[in-house]
């Protein structure tokens, strides 16, 4: 026993080195993972649109109503998302739908018994890593259609507008057939590949972004 230790003391520095050699080269193969699939969020947040419902607060009954909402406006805009053709055509759809979809929410809101206002536009939003049954998209900067209701100050709710993974009938945030068409005919191959790829990148790369900025420089 005494002599294994020996022999340890006598290589602890060659043990340490490959130690850390090691751990610089995983550390370096899952910061690369994180930068490409930043660079693909790029790309993909240029062909899809999101929607984005933000509660008035975090009640119960607020969150509640955030749901409603979301049930309403999703019925009036689903057949009209039939229509578009890339995001382009869906944004020009939601900016001509923008009045009733304001409209659509405040009744469902004064329904319910409420007199929250309402605003809606188009615009950029920070999403979260966002799982829709087996695509996983990455966490970034993407255009959405934005609802507020009230104070916006409580949880909020999304998806992906365009290609339509919000609706499925009566089931929300289910991926059919359809969409996955219009999804895989919109990305490249390698984009649409990195949507399923890596589930659990997000992870390291909350640990590594040390290393993501050394790998852009």
């Amino acid at each position: 026993m005494q002599f294994i230790i020996r022999e340890m003391r006598k290589n602890y520095k060659k043990i340490l080195f490959y130690a850390i050699a090691v751990l610089l080269l995983w550390g370096s193969y899952l910061g690369k993972t994180c930068y490409v699939h930043r660079i693909y969020q790029k790309d993909i947040a240029s062909k899809v649109l999101r929607f984005h419902v933000l509660a008035n607060s975090d009640s119960d009954s607020d969150q509640a109503l955030k749901l409603k909402v979301r049930d309403a406006v999703g019925s009036y805009m689903s057949p009209k998302m039939k229509e578009a053709k890339d995001v382009s055509d869906c944004e020009e759809i939601v900016r001509e739908c923008m009045p009733e979809i304001v409209a659509t929410a405040e009744e469902t809101i004064r329904q319910e018994g409420y007199d929250y206002p309402v605003t809606a536009s188009l615009g950029d939003a920070e999403f979260p890593v966002k799982t829709y049954g087996c695509y996983t998209f990455p966490g970034g900067t993407y255009e959405a259609l934005n609802l507020v209701i009230g104070e916006g100050k409580g949880h909020n709710w999304w998806c992906v507008m365009y290609p339509n993974m919000c609706f499925a009938k009566d089931t929300y945030e289910v991926v059919d057939e359809e969409a996955k068409e219009s999804l895989q005919q919109a990305l490249t191959p390698e984009e649409y590949a990195s949507l399923m790829e890596n589930k659990n990148y997000e992870v390291s790369c909350k640990y590594l972004t040390f290393l993501n900025d050394f790998l852009e420089n």
